[in-house]
């Protein structure tokens, strides 16, 4: 870890707008490689963060060095019935999937800067969003060849329920679960 000092910034939907141009410059650093993809435009990609921020839950945590911005991470509280898990390719207990309104979180988005990886940053901006959420667990997708990315996961608890598809033109991701320290009412949805 860098003996940077991360400067974490909690944020909620009404600080998106003031924030965009700089958001859209660190997504379009840490997806440089994916950006001629139409899923991974910057245009989809804002649509889908102002989709998440009409949400109920929804959090924004912004992490700065020296002042600029090098990454962040988003998500928002899956509502009752939730579309999240329509998209899965693998076949789970449906008591699996039941969301109602308070269950999980959804970690939609977590993403650093290439030139400030591998330096723990991604870590605190992880435990910073969760903090202290309410929801029993977490969810979060993440592609399978993002072998960095999924290994840390599982170093920081994640396990995976199965693949998930979340938009007819998206990728197929890995679908992974966090329980969260802070519910007082758990369950171990791997025995599900």
């Amino acid at each position: 870890m860098s003996a940077t000092t991360l400067d974490i910034e909690q944020c909620t939907a009404g600080d998106l707008a003031r924030h965009r141009d700089e958001l859209l410059d660190v997504y379009v650093d840490a997806y440089a490689d994916k950006l001629n993809s139409p899923f991974f435009t910057p245009e989809r990609y804002w649509e889908r963060v102002e989709a998440y921020a009409a949400r109920d839950g929804y959090a924004l945590v912004l992490g700065r060095v020296a002042g600029q911005l090098i990454g962040y991470a988003m998500g928002f509280t899956l509502p009752t019935n939730s579309a999240w898990w329509k998209g899965l390719t693998t076949t789970v207990d449906p008591a699996l999937t039941t969301e109602d309104g308070r269950r999980t979180f959804a970690l939609t988005y977590i993403m650093v800067r290439v030139a400030y990886r591998r330096r723990g940053y991604a870590r605190l901006l992880h435990d910073a969003l969760l903090e202290g959420r309410p929801e029993q667990r977490a969810t979060l997708l993440v592609l399978p060849e993002n072998v960095a990315a999924r290994t840390a996961y599982r170093t920081w608890d994640w396990y995976q329920i199965g693949e998930l598809q979340p938009f007819p033109d998206a990728p197929l991701y890995d679908a992974l679960v966090l329980d969260l320290p802070s519910s007082s009412a758990r369950t171990d949805d791997r025995t599900l």
